[in-house]
């Protein structure tokens, strides 16, 4: 008997009903920087468990969907969004996590520029949906967050500030054209520390090309306008 016969005969025969089967989930972490700090989009839920508290946006995966495809559909179905970057975070499975049944659930990491978010916006009301990242995180109320959404939000801030310093990570954040200033502002809120103007010149010189165009109508003396070069790190 071939293998290839022997697992046909094996299927044929399989009852997956012998085993109970957990439900799978993902999450969506969608940062965003606006007003000079790290946001990140979350809901008010509308229905038990945790009525009324804020989570994380998440979709159940289908039967017959990729994670990948429920990233797409849950980011366009529950925040108006597509044609993003995201990466896969962590997968969460402690058995208690959800008070509804065994539900598996794996975070998915997606940064936005704000200009992006607003201009994605389907439901109209973007701005009543993002939250400083700070103050989410310093909430000493440990039910201010539905299910153990607060821990992810700590693991994906913390995922971003680690990714800083050997990726080009930050420029997901800003719009195509940008200036030195507007760049590094971004890498200190994402680091969450002041950088010396010289040093993170040099460390970013070969990620960012000079276009012709300045900056108008401002105060101060203009700024070159720059590009992200195709160099990564």
């Amino acid at each position: 008997m071939t293998n290839e016969l022997a697992d046909e005969q094996f299927l044929a025969q399989y009852d997956s009903r012998e085993y109970e089967k957990p439900s799978v989930a993902v999450d969506l972490l969608i940062f965003t920087i606006e007003d000079d700090e790290l946001k990140i989009f979350l809901v008010e839920r509308k229905a038990s468990p945790f009525v009324g508290r804020l989570s994380l946006p998440g979709v159940f995966v289908g039967i017959h969907e990729s994670l990948e495809d429920a990233v797409k559909r849950g980011l366009l179905d529950k925040a108006g969004l597509e044609n993003i970057y995201f990466e896969q975070l962590y997968t969460w499975g402690e058995v208690d996590r959800d008070p509804r049944m065994r539900i598996i659930s794996v975070s998915y990491l997606a940064l936005v520029p704000k200009e992006e978010l607003y201009t994605c916006d389907q439901l109209g009301d973007i701005r009543r949906h993002l939250f400083s990242v700070k103050d989410i995180l310093n909430e000493e109320k440990d039910d201010a967050i539905a299910f153990d959404h607060k821990k992810m939000i700590q693991y994906g801030r913390e995922r971003i500030k680690n990714k800083v310093a050997y990726t080009s990570i930050a420029f997901q954040f800003l719009p195509e054209k940008f200036t030195l200033p507007d760049l590094q502002k971004i890498y200190e809120i994402l680091l969450d520390k002041k950088l010396y103007k010289a040093n993170f010149r040099k460390k970013i010189k070969e990620l960012v090309s000079e276009t012709d165009e300045y900056t108008t109508g401002q105060m101060h003396r203009p700024s070159k306008i720059y590009t992200r070069s195709q160099k990564k790190i």
